[in-house]
């Protein structure tokens, strides 16, 4: 039972980490995007931050939470994807971050409706999970 005690705690840490400044959500969702580790400048440039001191003031407090790691060379890469908040809604394609939902409109969308009954509840689906995409996009922080 501490195990599941011990659980809920870091993720409650990890979501105050992540979602309880905007700017290191930024990083993170930034971050998300990435194949390949990145730097403080390109972090700085890619989302328009003033200063690399408060980029890196952002990822040290990620990399305390275990989130982030850097290597040698000065880059951060992400160690743990944050499946809490608003983040639960969200799938990673590639480089992209899209909503959950979407995957359901497509899936209802061409599934292959036989009769009428099929085509009604299918066509009800999708237009319920694209307006669950939307207001979850919607929800981004940027």
């Amino acid at each position: 039972m501490t195990g599941l005690a011990e659980e809920e705690g870091r993720m409650a840490e990890v979501q105050t980490e992540v979602f309880g400044n905007r700017q290191r959500f930024r990083i993170y969702w930034f971050m998300l995007s990435k194949k390949e580790p990145v730097g403080v400048r390109e972090i700085q440039r890619g989302l328009g931050i003033s200063s690399p001191s408060v980029v890196s003031h952002h990822l040290d407090r990620l990399k305390g939470a275990g989130i982030v790691s850097v290597d040698d060379y000065g880059k951060y890469t992400l160690e743990s994807k944050v499946e809490v908040g608003v983040m639960q809604a969200f799938t990673k394609v590639g480089s992209f971050m899209l909503p959950r939902f979407a995957f359901y409109a497509y899936l209802f969308l061409f599934g292959g409706n036989a009769n009428v009954y099929a085509t009604v509840f299918g066509s009800a689906g999708t237009l319920f999970s694209w307006y669950e995409t939307y207001r979850v996009w919607s929800r981004k922080p940027f």
